[in-house]
Parts: C-alpha cells; sequence; structure tokens
C-alpha cells in the first residue's frame, strides 16, 4: 500500500524508535501547538501569522511508548531547565542530537 506524500509537509520524521531512547539521551521534538497556545504566538501588530509547532530541546527523563516522552529542557544561556512531557500524538518530529559542546573558557587578553 502507497501512502500519498504532502510536497508542501516539510517536517522530518518521527525517529520510529523514540520509545526505545534511554535515559540521558540528547533529543530535539518538534510538536504541534494546541490552539490556544497557537494563537498566542500571533503578532497581529505586525501581521504575523500564529505558528503551529514549536521545538523543544532536551534531554530525555523517560518515555512511555505510544503514550509520551519527557524531557528537561536544554536550551542554554540564562534559561532555566524545565521538565515537559510531550504526548506522542502531539509529536511532528523527533531525532537524537549530539551532546551540548563543552563551554569554552574566557579568553585572556594578551599582554
Amino acid at each position: 500500500m502507497t501512502t500519498a506524500v504532502n510536497p508542501s509537509h516539510r517536517f522530518p520524521a518521527v525517529d520510529p524508535d523514540w520509545a526505545d531512547w534511554p535515559t540521558g539521551t540528547r533529543v530535539v521534538l518538534r510538536r504541534r501547538l494546541s490552539a490556544a497556545e497557537s494563537l498566542a504566538t500571533r503578532d497581529a501588530a505586525s501581521g504575523e501569522a500564529a505558528k503551529t509547532v514549536t521545538d523543544v530541546i532536551g534531554i530525555v527523563l523517560s518515555t512511555v511508548p505510544g503514550r509520551s516522552v519527557t524531557v528537561r529542557t536544554d536550551a542554554g544561556g540564562s534559561r532555566e531547565a524545565v521538565e515537559v512531557t510531550i504526548p506522542a500524538d502531539q509529536l511532528v518530529a523527533a531525532k537524537r542530537i549530539p551532546p551540548r559542546p563543552p563551554r569554552r573558557l574566557p579568553r585572556q587578553p594578551v599582554d
């Protein structure tokens, strides 16, 4: 059986093994926003359309096959890490990504 593919669909596929990802794996997840979340992203002043998806970069804390994946966000910078649970039916794309590179030491002035 062949499935028709929408050529305007630009999202990568969900890794079929996402439910088997071990705890501690760094991942990026694209999830569908709820209607309320989507509406909150609309910028009426600039006319920017509402967003329908958002990305979450994080470390896998747990998975429930066929149900959900829970990650601790890993956006870096001054943002505080947050625990996020994403239901499987909201996943649009999911893949493993490499570990975050180590922080560099601050540059020292040259005398």
